[in-house]
């Protein structure tokens, strides 16, 4: 449902809202809109008055303008004046007058292939409807619809899943978020528009034997796009991928469209599209392929013109330090992730950093959020000085961050002076990248990469690593070994997936061998190429790396505190999760399942069940409510008033885990590309 609670236009002048008739399919197209592909109607019943009003969607935007001004009589402004009173007066009191929801039609195809319609009933996500209300409204709306029309009742919130589950699906048919859209044939995941030559491999052999010819006019289509795609125009799936995938973090940070398309094999025999130019649009609403005529006259794209700059890396020696003797400050030279690490131990060791700068935005007709966070956080009429304290000490009573240690640059630099061969190396690749020889880079790479795995670390560099992981690296415990540069999480370059982690590492040896592969992987053929395409120096990339014990997780996943799918959503935060460590999520191994988590209002509702095809417990669904919380907290300090303030929307990437006694720790924090 699509209501966010706001106020909109009094619409134009002809209005066709209907007042206590009953609902026949004629009526139903006359008065309704159109969202996400299905015909839909607004209904507000009241229960002083035993009737209910169809409101004509054109006319009213909104379900609590149409009750305050043609209902009520109030005017727009008093409204305005106390919206948040209102709105709890229609969505949240258990007494309510008003019951307000939307009727969406839907088709499917019975086990004989018979075309069925129905309609879903369901609230805004907001509503905390009890199963008693539920039932009242679902009846009311049923006596009043063709009967002729199967009328089924959406739970809109885990709270209504919940009352609902202890009513008979006999009284009340009912169909689940998940049931009804997880099988959609078209779902957007990152809207935009693009005219490209489309390229269709139904195979990754296929794909892998045109990568090398795909340019940036391109729109790549296939199954699953695999996480080294070059930089194109476009991207299409036809199997099952999520928002957080790695290829639409990267759709994201590219700015270009990306969405599932199960039908597009029909498509492109119907229409011939394979190779041909298309005009491809993704939005909230529609996803289309428009094939063009003729060849357009395309200009290369704004990035092809872009340089990144990046800050000058600092060499001088440092130590390798802790995690948590780091700040943001020290990204230039230890690298991003490790300086964000650090950051986020200041954040939940001092809990003096203001994390409600996000609620303090204006949200017109509203000044601020700041009664919708106290209330989130169980505060009655804070001061402001408490309600920083309360977000504070949220925050750090729901997570904590890893322990271990950060490499800095000046170690990387210190191994690859060590190596003529590498400095060799280094040299040739610079050459080829000043002069654009494309042919010869990859294969320069490739060697470059095979030196620095199989050249043998200085015994200074060593020794440091070892003094700082004496117990770990001595016992042989399991290690996990990120990397940390300054070339990633930038504006224009998020560098998603690009440099390599290494997971499973026990003792000094594959230690050693696990820092040369994530310090191999700055010169990797698809990051070198990346950097090239942007303007990012060879001369100013280096390579900080995290060392970490190995936290065993019973669950796992990365949110991001936005809904990626709808920008101007402001109040709910995405998360995905599987049982085991997050890595599974990141990579893809395993569809994930799905939330979304209100922020603003409270609630969340389930968007997919993913590969396992079972949904998390109440318990387990209320704790990752209160981690989509700190998400939004968060992002306050490192979007807001940790960046002088003026970013606080901007939102972020947070890949998490919660340990087998079920605490949850924060494994990277970033900037999530819009």
């Amino acid at each position: 449902m699509t209501d966010q609670l706001l106020t909109g236009s009094a619409g134009p002048a002809t209005d066709r809202t209907v007042v206590g008739e009953n609902l026949s399919l004629p009526l139903f197209r006359t008065l309704s809109g159109v969202l996400a592909g299905h015909p839909y109607l607004k209904v507000v019943v009241d229960r002083v008055e035993n009737t209910w009003h169809l409101l004509d969607t054109a006319a009213h935007p909104f379900h609590v303008n149409y009750i305050a001004t043609r209902v009520l009589g109030m005017e727009l402004a008093a409204l305005d004046a106390d919206l948040d009173a209102f709105n709890a007066s229609v969505y949240m009191d258990p007494e309510r007058r008003f019951l307000l929801g939307v009727l969406s039609l839907h088709t499917e195809q019975d086990p004989e292939g018979r075309e069925r319609t129905f309609l879903v009933l369901e609230t805004t996500e907001a509503d905390t409807m009890h199963g008693e209300l539920l039932a009242y409204f679902h009846q009311f709306v049923r006596a009043r619809v063709d009967g002729r029309l199967p009328v089924l009742l959406k739970p809109a919130n885990h709270g209504q899943e919940e009352e609902l589950a202890a009513i008979s699906e006999l009284l009340v048919p009912r169909i689940l978020s998940h049931e009804l859209f997880g099988s959609r044939t078209r779902t957007p995941l990152n809207p935009g528009e693009a005219t490209g030559r489309l390229r269709y491999f139904r195979t990754h052999e296929e794909y892998a034997a045109a990568e090398a010819g795909l340019g940036w006019a391109d729109i790549v289509a296939m199954p699953c796009l695999p996480d080294d795609v070059p930089r194109v125009a476009g991207f299409l799936n036809t199997a099952p991928i999520t928002p957080l995938s790695h290829t639409n973090v990267l759709a994201s940070g590219w700015g270009i469209p990306n969405a599932i398309v199960r039908d597009l094999e029909q498509l492109v025999e119907k229409d011939q599209l394979n190779g041909a130019w298309v005009r491809y649009r993704v939005r909230e609403d529609e996803i289309s392929l428009e094939r063009l005529d003729h060849e357009p006259a395309l200009q290369a794209p704004a990035w092809h013109q872009q340089r990144i700059r990046l800050e000058p890396p600092l060499l001088e020696d440092a130590p390798v330090l802790a995690l948590h003797r780091l700040r943001s400050t020290d990204r230039d030279r230890y690298g991003t992730k490790a300086a964000n690490l650090g950051e986020l131990h200041h954040v939940l060791d001092s809990r003096t950093a203001d994390l409600t700068t996000f609620y303090g935005r204006p949200r017109p007709p509203r000044e601020d959020l700041y009664g919708h966070l106290a209330a989130r956080l169980g505060l009655h009429t804070p001061s402001p000085a408490e309600l920083r304290a309360g977000a504070a000490d949220f925050v750090a009573t729901t997570v904590g961050a890893p322990e271990g240690v950060a490499l800095p640059f000046a170690l990387q630099q210190h191994f690859l002076a060590s190596s003529p061969a590498l400095q060799q190396g280094i040299g040739k690749l610079k050459m080829a990248l000043e002069l654009d020889a494309t042919d010869v880079l990859d294969s320069l790479c490739l060697q470059l990469q095979h030196l620095i795995r199989n050249t043998p670390v200085p015994e200074s560099v060593t020794r440091q690593i070892n003094q700082a992981l004496p117990a770990a690296a001595a016992s042989r415990r399991r290690l996990v070994v990120r990397s940390s540069s300054n070339a990633e999480d930038l504006p224009g370059f998020s560098a998603a997936g690009v440099y390599d982690s290494v997971t499973t590492v026990h003792g000094t040896g594959e230690l050693m061998e696990a820092v040369r592969q994530v310090w191999a992987s700055v010169v990797s053929p698809r990051s070198v190429r990346l950097r090239h395409q942007v303007g990012i120096s060879l001369d100013d990339t280096y390579m900080g790396v995290i060392i970490q014990e190995y936290v065993p997780a019973s669950l796992g996943g990365v949110l991001v505190t936005c809904n990626p799918t709808r920008r101007e959503d402001f109040r709910n935060v995405y998360l995905n999760c599987s049982p085991g460590s997050p890595e599974q999520v990141v990579d893809g191994t395993v569809m994930p399942q799905q939330y979304l988590y209100n922020t603003v209002e409270g609630g969340g509702r389930t968007v997919a069940l993913g590969s396992g095809g079972e949904a998390l417990s109440t318990v387990s669904r209320a704790r990752l409510a209160d981690l989509s919380l700190t998400g939004r907290l968060l992002q306050s300090h490192f979007s807001g008033s940790h960046s002088g303030g003026s970013e606080v929307d901007k939102p972020l990437d947070i890949e998490w885990l919660m340990t087998e006694r079920g605490d949850f720790r924060l494994v990277q924090i970033r900037p999530y590309a819009l």
